[in-house]
């Protein structure tokens, strides 16, 4: 245990087994974190898993499950609900912790404040340093050296606290790929958590395009759909979805990318979702006081 705050940590990475080299720098960097060792988990997606350090834990998937699903099983690695630690650290096989004090500023912050639920470290380039706009948590991303309270948080460089899992459930397994974390942060707020993005919580990932996934559009677009389904109250299911209807086509996708994400809208509506529970409309302006309505 952590001699300032007794808080134990671990973490869960994801892999498809092809980045073998990326997987043992970020394995050496969770290794060098100070304080009480941080316990690993290695989910191999559909692959089987490159030869990996000794104390480090493995799970070998025979199918891709997709990313909810696959971090799902990580977390369970760790006990129900990811019980037999206080925090799970949840972290891209290509990232690296570049400092040596993420898990133990994790743990701080955790025992400082009992309503911290969730951390979105901030990802920056390992070359440049930069940090994309898509990166920021928030609709106000000029700035992502500011730390500030947020409504989501970024899947593949993230802290959680593990009593969140025990009360709200896991990532939504039928996402598959994208939104899956903004389904948990919204269960997690409307549960009364909160979330902090911290930006000298730093994970370093090459610059790369979400769109190299052959999937993005018709994910984006179903599971979006789902999202709302899930988690809106009715009246607001209509005007979220037309507002991220319109954004779409400002941005002018292709005529391919388009097809995709129509068709991807259409599946949302016409395929199960998953259970429902409606945030509370407290829930609503406290998403809209943190600086995003569920209407965006």
């Amino acid at each position: 245990m952590s001699a300032g705050s007794g808080l134990s940590v671990g973490a869960v990475v994801l892999t498809m087994g092809n980045r073998p080299d990326e997987l043992r720098a970020l394995l050496d960097s969770v290794a060098r974190q100070q304080g009480d060792p941080v316990q690993v988990v290695v989910v191999g997606n559909g692959s089987p898993l490159p030869t990996l350090p000794a104390d480090v834990r493995t799970v070998e998937l025979t199918e891709n499950v997709g990313i909810p699903a696959g971090r799902n099983i990580g977390i369970e690695a760790f006990g129900p609900d990811g019980r037999d630690v206080d925090i799970l650290l949840f972290l891209d096989d290509d990232g690296l912790l570049p400092g040596e004090d993420t898990a133990e500023l994790c743990r701080a912050a955790f025992a400082a404040d009992p309503a911290l639920g969730i951390i979105s470290f901030r990802i920056a380039d390992p070359d440049t340093g930069e940090t994309q706009r898509r990166h920021v948590p928030r609709l106000r991303a000029s700035d992502p050296m500011r730390s500030s309270r947020v409504t989501t948080f970024l899947g593949g460089a993230n802290a959680v606290r593990t009593r969140v899992f025990a009360q709200v459930g896991g990532l939504p397994d039928e996402f598959f790929y994208a939104h899956e974390e903004t389904d948990l942060a919204w269960r997690a707020l409307n549960a009364g958590w909160m979330i902090d993005y911290r930006s000298d919580l730093v994970l370093f990932h090459p610059t790369t395009a979400p769109s190299r996934h052959a999937v993005y559009h018709r994910m984006v677009a179903r599971n979006r759909v789902w999202l709302a389904r899930r988690n809106l109250p009715f009246p607001l299911v209509p005007i979220y979805l037309s507002v991220w209807l319109l954004l779409t086509l400002a941005r002018k996708p292709s005529r391919p990318a388009l097809r995709a994400w129509f068709g991807g809208f259409k599946e949302g509506w016409t395929t199960p979702c998953g259970p429902r529970r409606p945030m509370k409309w407290r829930t609503v302006w406290r998403l809209t006081r943190l600086g995003r309505p569920p209407v965006i």
